[in-house]
């Protein structure tokens, strides 16, 4: 495997001039590609760009060609497309090599856009070669670029301003050049020196600070204290026995089972201010006879920190072995003994622990100022979400805690509205006159559907911020002709989830 890209300063400079220069960055790729090449891309299907792209001498379609496709370009084409750097700066810089007057990418360059509460993002991100380019099985210090459980950690994050900022197992980077956009100090650490290099060349390349140090977990930060933590973490779950499968340093994190997250959830207080958050992804296994929730809030306990806990997608053992088998380059139809051979390791491991299915999802941890828990909420989402979800999550913390300090009275005597993404839909038997089923449905962030009863629905209705919540239920009861206190005992532990969710605001 090659070596990461060199960091040096002067000529990255020249670099992110050329690149600009040619157009090379998330929207003019867009357009070169058009949608039919672009989607097959993105599949990793790499012919309708390669047909689509021959011929075009564009700098633009020269640089896609190489650092996309992996194509070799004529070396007169790329000193066409890189006139402030050449081709000399980018050999020094560990880009390319050329032979036979053609020049190749030998990591892959590739746009990145995004958008947060500061506004567009556009970026460039460097990775080693994947599986598309090289046609080989990865290697184990491979450097993955923006994947998508990256791309999902990137929006659920909260992007509130905060002083420091850790992210722990950083990759190439991209949660922390996020977090620049936000933080006063972002700390970034990782296992592999490779990452770190990458992570070097790509703050770099961005024009950001980073605070780069190797280690493992959290052990080139313990003593300090941080505002938020991000971790896309190696959570995949990997048989370690004897005669251990190939290990891969970017998913793999060396541990039985699941004992990687419970340790990252349990050790992270440890480095969090008071009030001060962490956002991870994770796996986590089913065990027969423990429903998971109690087994990763056996963890948050274990912990002592705030929790919510959202698990977006549950795989039987044999699907998480296929896909994991398949992320490392191994394909039945290329080496049909290594395949089997893996795919019975991975169940024989599971089988070990009574596994029938592997979770995944999002976790958001905090450390209760006040030293009190007050949260805890695990549940199952597995819908459609609207992402970016990071700033309905912070509001969500909010409302919790905004609850959290008002009983029944001090909520009755609030002024509620109904969220401008908030509808309402009633189901009726055909020639009924009342309707079987409300559901007051969320437009934005998790999408949430709530079952409502006639009083709740019509509450909600009412809610314009012009009276308080009590006046309203007073005059619900007046009109349903039931008593006001009993009919406030039912409804407000509905109007707090509907606050705590968003659908109803202050």
């Amino acid at each position: 495997m090659n070596t990461p890209p060199r960091p040096d300063p002067a000529l990255i400079d020249s670099l992110r001039a050329d690149l600009r220069a040619a157009r090379y960055v998330h929207d003019g790729v867009s357009d070169l590609l058009g949608d039919l090449a672009g989607a097959a891309l993105s599949r990793e299907e790499p012919a309708p760009a390669r047909v689509l792209l021959r011929g075009n001498d564009a700098p633009i379609a020269t640089l896609a060609t190489m650092f996309l496709l992996g194509d070799p370009v004529p070396s007169a084409a790329l000193a066409h497309a890189f006139p402030t750097l050449g081709l000399d700066g980018a050999l020094e810089l560990g880009l390319i090599a050329v032979s036979d007057d053609h020049a190749r990418a030998v990591v892959d360059l590739r746009p990145y856009a995004s958008q947060d509460e500061a506004g567009e993002i556009e970026w460039w991100l460097a990775s080693d070669l994947g599986e598309l380019v090289t046609g080989d099985a990865l290697d184990g210090d491979h450097v993955l670029g923006a994947g998508g459980a990256s791309l999902t950690l990137a929006q659920v994050t909260t992007r509130t301003a905060v002083g420091r900022v850790l992210d722990l197992g950083t990759g190439s980077g991209i949660q922390a050049l996020h977090a620049t956009r936000h933080a006063h100090t972002v700390v970034a650490t990782d296992i592999s020196v490779r990452a770190l290099a990458y992570a070097r060349f790509n703050a770099l390349l961005n024009g950001v600070e980073l605070d780069l140090r190797a280690g493992s977990m959290l052990e080139p930060v313990a003593g300090e204290h941080f505002d938020l933590v991000v971790s896309n973490p190696p959570f995949v779950i990997t048989p370690r026995s004897e005669g251990d499968l190939p290990h891969y340093e970017y998913r793999d994190g060396g541990r039985a089972g699941d004992d990687l997250v419970r340790d990252l959830i349990v050790g992270v207080r440890d480095v969090l201010a008071p009030g001060g958050r962490a956002q991870f992804l994770g796996n986590w296994e089913h065990r027969r006879g423990q429903d998971w929730s109690d087994r990763v809030g056996g963890w948050l306990d274990e912990a002592g920190l705030d929790g919510w806990v959202i698990q977006r997608e549950v795989l039987d053992p044999a699907q998480y072995a296929e896909t994991w088998i398949r992320d490392g380059g191994l394909s039945s139809e290329r080496d049909p003994a290594a395949w089997a051979q893996a795919y019975e390791r991975w169940l024989e491991d599971f089988a070990s622990r009574d596994v029938e299915a592997i979770g995944f999802g999002i976790l958001t941890l905090r450390r209760p100022e006040s030293g009190v828990v007050t949260l805890r909420r695990l549940e199952e989402h597995t819908g459609s979400i609207h992402q970016p979800l990071g700033a309905h999550l912070g509001a969500s913390l909010d409302a919790h805690d905004w609850l959290e300090a008002r009983d029944d009275d001090a909520l009755a005597a609030e002024h509620l509205c109904v969220a401008p993404d908030v509808s309402e839909e009633r189901f009726y038997t055909p020639g009924a006159s009342d309707p079987n089923v409300i559901i007051i449905r969320q437009g934005g962030g998790l999408g949430r559907a709530v079952h409502s009863s006639t009083a709740l629905a019509a509450l909600v209705g009412a809610c314009d911020g012009e009276l308080p919540v009590g006046v309203l239920i007073d005059a619900i009861a007046h009109l349903f002709e039931v008593d006001a206190q009993a009919l406030r005992s039912e409804v407000l532990p509905g109007v707090r989830g509907l606050v705590r969710d968003g659908l109803l605001t202050v």
